[in-house]
């Protein structure tokens, strides 16, 4: 290797499970766990269940709190989603933990047939959404939200944020019907509250205006996006940024009233696959409305994810702060 050559730093296999939070960045340990051990304090038909990922989860906080409102249902989330049906027709409000590939592949008929069919009031959280892993497709749930989508009565959140998840929990609670809650765990980055941020259940918030583009968001990606904003700043693209953490049911009336602002270029930034998404829900919404506008998606592709480092498939499939910022950068030069 010639001096010239930059040389970066070999990524361990600790990248291919590392936090979403960026070097220095602030985050919040555990936001689900804590937030579930504070509302269940004075909600005692609250329990937690799991198929054997309380750790990993972040629900063996709520374990070692109430051991006796905690059942692991072992390597079995077919048995979870039955057996939290069954609580949930006791009377109690289940959540139930486990990786979102099991959640809803493995326990799909379960959860259609069990929990939905009855409208019973299950919580279903869920880790490892989308491209958080890279474990490969055996691990990387990205057409869970297509899946869930499909499901009458599902009530479907895909938070931002640790800020977003505590607001997010009792909400939950509250709702009456099934939720499926994508599930940021351990160290999860600290972002809306820069913005004087509040959950609402159904409702998309626009975080930050701008009059050249429009990125509509969930999940992590709209802390990507807020990056790119400020990045584009510097080039003088003014980027808005609207985040919709309840993909089901969708604030239709705020998109709409966004997107009709004319002159701007729409973006939907999504980790998920382009099929079935928050995109393909947006695009159908703009389509019945009559609301012609360019319309870009930014989301994983059409495919089985390769296996590696998170960093490295973040940029190979174009959902990092940089390759995001490029794609717009070329899209609004066009």
């Amino acid at each position: 290797m010639n001096a010239t050559t930059e040389k970066k730093p070999r990524l361990t296999t600790s990248a291919m499970i590392a936090s979403i939070a960026s070097e220095g960045q602030r985050f919040t340990a555990a936001p689900f766990g804590k937030a579930l051990v504070e509302l269940a304090r004075n909600r005692p038909e609250i329990v937690g269940m799991t198929a054997d990922l309380a750790k990993y989860t972040d629900l063996h906080l709520f374990g070692k709190e109430y051991p006796e409102r905690f059942f692991q249902m072992g390597m079995a989330e077919q048995l979870l989603m039955a057996a939290a049906g069954g609580m949930a027709k006791e009377g109690f409000i289940p959540f139930a933990t486990t990786y979102a590939v099991f959640g809803t592949r493995r326990a799909y008929d379960f959860v259609h047939q069990v929990i939905a069919e009855e409208n019973l009031n299950v919580k279903i959280c869920c880790a490892l959404p989308g491209l958080t892993t890279g474990y490969g497709p055996s691990h990387q749930a990205t057409e869970d939200l297509a899946m869930m989508r499909c499901i009458p009565g599902m009530t479907i959140i895909d938070p931002c944020d640790a800020l977003e998840i505590e607001q997010a929990v009792p909400q939950m609670a509250d709702h009456v019907g099934p939720v499926y809650m994508r599930l940021p765990r351990g160290n999860v980055p600290l972002v809306l509250d820069e913005y004087n941020y509040k959950f609402e259940l159904g409702k998309a918030k626009l975080i930050r205006d701008g009059n050249e583009v429009l990125v509509i968001a969930s999940g992590f990606m709209t802390m990507r996006a807020l990056e790119v904003a400020e990045q584009l700043k510097a080039d003088g693209i003014d980027v808005a940024v609207l985040h919709v953490p309840t993909i089901k049911p969708l604030d239709e009336a705020t998109i709409l009233a966004e997107v009709r602002r004319l002159g701007r270029l729409v973006v939907v930034a999504e980790n998920h696959s382009v099929i079935g998404g928050l995109g393909e829900a947006i695009a159908g919404l703009l389509m019945r409305s009559g609301v012609a506008t360019a319309f870009r998606q930014i989301g994983l592709p059409d495919a089985f994810l390769d296996a590696g480092a998170l960093p490295t498939l973040h940029d190979r499939y174009g959902i990092s702060t940089e390759m995001m910022a490029q794609k717009i950068k070329t899209w609004v030069a066009v």
